[in-house]
């Protein structure tokens, strides 16, 4: 039955090969189970009612891309999504968790809608690739500020802004261990290095007690059943407030770039690709994307999105949705740990977030530094995400300086009737004073 659905020979591979792909792949994304929580818990959310909500899209969603879309993908809640929703919409605007959620879960309809049509396209050529680009690394410098601060090897100064931390405290020096444990590991294709990292971070941390400024109690039990809090806490009719569309329209342009910048990459890298050149199955592959976000915000997380670090599992010969189908069933046992992984210390997963920012500081080197036109936007979009510590005002500077400098250059006609759209939109955000 699996040769028959998944095509297992024409592909090229087996169900033992797609199991240790899936298994390859598990332990490259089994990191967001701690790290998802760790940054949602920030935004007032339960860590174990996040932890639940993480496990049970990333089964849920693996599962659809395998058997629907047949890619080898795992889909789960997505780095710098997550970041936004803590740090921009709900510490930025002063808005709730619950009506952050109801934001994720309309920008999942939306692009579901948007998957439908076959919108995506028109917006998919608006967008200039060296601000999507640009907007993909500044995410993750994001992402790697935050993983710092979150260390104290970055701190507040009134005098600087920001500064180093102590360095020579026990808890930073922690960090710095873990980061060079993690970087080790990923140089050397570890499997699960950042996992790894995690763990061994994390035992220092609680064997150190009072060193590291923790006398942190064991928990009782060691399993505990599933935190089913954060299902169906979202505000649906508060998130649809004009305010709040420039955060609804972030989530979808975010997701939206991210999924299909993994679909190109993965298919690019390995010749996953129909007879036409372009990814396999992309139309059922963002319709899984939009139903992870659509489903995020029912279940209580931040959006869901394919996860590039699939390409560690198809590197192991992954071909075909059974990779994805395995690696999400992976996830499953991981709901019930709860106790066990809250645990984890923001020094534990620090490390694994400035990783995360090497690796979607990738794109970088696709813009051309050598046309102003594009260098000036591009980097304004990729510097103020992480300076102004929001993501939407990298978006909305990127689209704006990019827009008047073609109109500078007497090139108004390059412009897309759909970019002219986000750029007023971004006009009225900033008008109206909705942005942190």
């Amino acid at each position: 039955m699996l040769e028959r659905y998944f095509e297992l020979r024409r592909n090229g591979t087996s169900v033992r090969v797609e199991l240790i792909a899936g298994l390859s792949t598990f332990l490259a994304t089994m990191y967001i189970i701690v790290v998802n929580p760790a940054i949602l818990s920030q935004a007032g959310m339960p860590f174990s009612g996040v932890l639940t909500a993480t496990v049970l899209l990333s089964f849920f969603c693996s599962l659809m891309m395998g058997v629907y879309a047949k890619n080898p993908l795992v889909v789960a809640p997505g780095m710098g999504l997550n970041a936004f929703f803590t740090f921009t919409a709900v510490k930025g605007l002063g808005i709730t968790w619950e009506t952050a959620l109801g934001a994720v879960f309309w920008s999942g309809v939306i692009f579901l809608l948007l998957s439908l049509l076959n919108i995506r396209s028109l917006l998919l050529q608006a967008i200039p690739s060296a601000l999507r680009h640009a907007i993909a690394a500044g995410i993750g410098l994001f992402i790697a500020l935050i993983g710092f601060i979150n260390a104290g090897f970055i701190v507040d100064n009134p005098a600087t802004l920001i500064s180093l931390g102590n360095t020579t405290s026990p808890s930073v020096l922690l960090f710095i261990f873990g980061l060079a444990l993690t970087a080790i590991l990923t140089t050397r294709k570890v499997p699960g290095g950042i996992i790894i990292s995690i763990l061994a971070v994390s035992i220092i941390y609680l064997l150190g007690g009072t060193l590291f400024g923790t006398a942190a109690p064991l928990p009782e039990n060691w399993v505990s059943a599933p935190d089913f809090s954060l299902l169906f806490r979202l505000d649906l009719m508060g998130s649809l407030k004009f305010s709040l569309w420039p955060v609804i329209f972030a989530f979808i342009f975010t997701d939206l770039f991210d999924s299909l910048s993994t679909f190109v990459g993965v298919a690019e890298a390995a010749d996953l690709k129909d007879k036409q050149g372009n990814p396999r199955n992309v139309k059922q592959s963002l319709l899984t994307d939009a139903v992870a976000t659509t489903l995020a915000g029912l279940l209580g997380s931040s959006p869901g999105t394919t996860y590039i670090e699939s390409a560690v599992g198809i590197e192991q010969g992954g071909r075909t949705g059974l990779t994805a189908v395995f690696a999400g069933l992976l996830f499953l046992p991981f709901m019930f740990l709860s106790p066990v992984l809250s645990l984890v210390p923001a020094v534990a997963t620090a490390p694994a977030l400035v990783m995360v920012g090497v690796y979607m500081a990738r794109p970088v080197v696709q813009i051309n530094w050598q046309d102003m036109e594009e260098a000036i936007p591009a980097f304004l979009a990729m510097i103020l995400i992480p300076f102004s510590y929001s993501i939407t005002q990298g978006i909305i500077w990127g689209f704006l300086s990019w827009t008047l400098l073609k109109i500078a250059q007497g090139k108004f006609r390059e412009l897309s009737p759909v970019l002219l759209i986000i750029d007023v939109l971004a006009i009225l955000s900033l008008i109206t004073g909705v942005h942190p």
